[in-house]
């Protein structure tokens, strides 16, 4: 069966960088069979109630500015599906979003991992005033995908506080406060502490710092959710304190 995943998307120029984790994303296909479809909970798509978009082909949502002109090129064209969406709604009660297509937490790692654009791709929302528990709970709702063939995945960043990037460059050192948040999560991750989990911001080291705002870190959730046992599969950092990991769970 395939396992749940949450990727951490980066910045939009992922594609075109040279960093650990875009060659991460191009080998992990490789680990597991291809799916027949795809439900991806991105953080770029944030709503008060669970929505899943519902079209025949993904629009590619360009939702950045100030970036080099090559970037608005791209387009990842993946096919919806009006049955799956409907599955998804079935499981989770969410309702459907009938012109939305791919933001850039989806796009960016789908367009790594599959770059023939040939599986159908789902996007669900985030809840960002909802808290841990419920994107647990919408993770495990969506968990019988898994055993149809459907990769269920969270799409976000691990450490996400834009203000405290390192600008000098993608291989900037990180930060002692980064390292301690990520060991804590880590931790609590494998050990499938829900309690803790879904106190995180309360007990985490530097959980402020870390996700000023909790959009970019909902969709670990998901993914956790939607999973069994925690296997940490890729660790990097891009611009300091951009954590790029990733996480399966069986």
């Amino acid at each position: 069966m395939i396992p749940s995943l949450f990727v951490s998307h980066g910045a939009p120029t992922l594609p075109f960088d040279d960093c650990p984790a875009r060659d991460f994303l191009r080998g992990l296909p490789a680990t597991f069979e291809k799916p027949r479809g795809i439900v991806i909970a991105s953080a770029h798509w944030e709503t008060d109630a669970p929505f899943a978009n519902r079209v025949a082909v993904n629009d590619t949502i360009h939702d950045f500015y100030g970036f080099p002109e090559p970037l608005y090129r791209l387009r990842y064209a993946a096919p919806g599906s009006a049955d799956l969406s409907a599955r998804v709604a079935a499981l989770t009660g969410a309702g459907f979003d009938d012109k939305r297509g791919l933001d850039h937490g989806a796009w960016v790692p789908l367009m790594l991992m599959y770059p023939d654009a040939d599986i159908p791709v789902v996007q669900i929302a985030v809840q960002p005033f909802a808290g841990v528990a419920h994107h647990i709970a919408l993770g495990r709702a969506l968990a019988p995908l898994r055993e149809e063939g459907v990769l269920v995945m969270g799409s976000g960043s691990f450490v996400h506080n834009l203000r405290l990037l390192d600008r000098r460059g993608l291989n900037a050192p990180e930060p002692q406060w980064s390292k301690d948040f990520s060991d804590w999560m880590d931790a609590r991750l494998v050990a499938r502490d829900d309690a803790a989990l879904n106190h995180y911001r309360a007990h985490a080291p530097n959980a402020a710092e870390a996700h000023p705002e909790e959009e970019h870190l909902l969709p670990l959730f998901v993914a956790y959710g939607a999973g069994g046992a925690a296997t940490h599969i890729h660790q990097s950092t891009t611009f300091g304190a951009l954590r790029m990991d990733a996480y399966a769970f069986a």
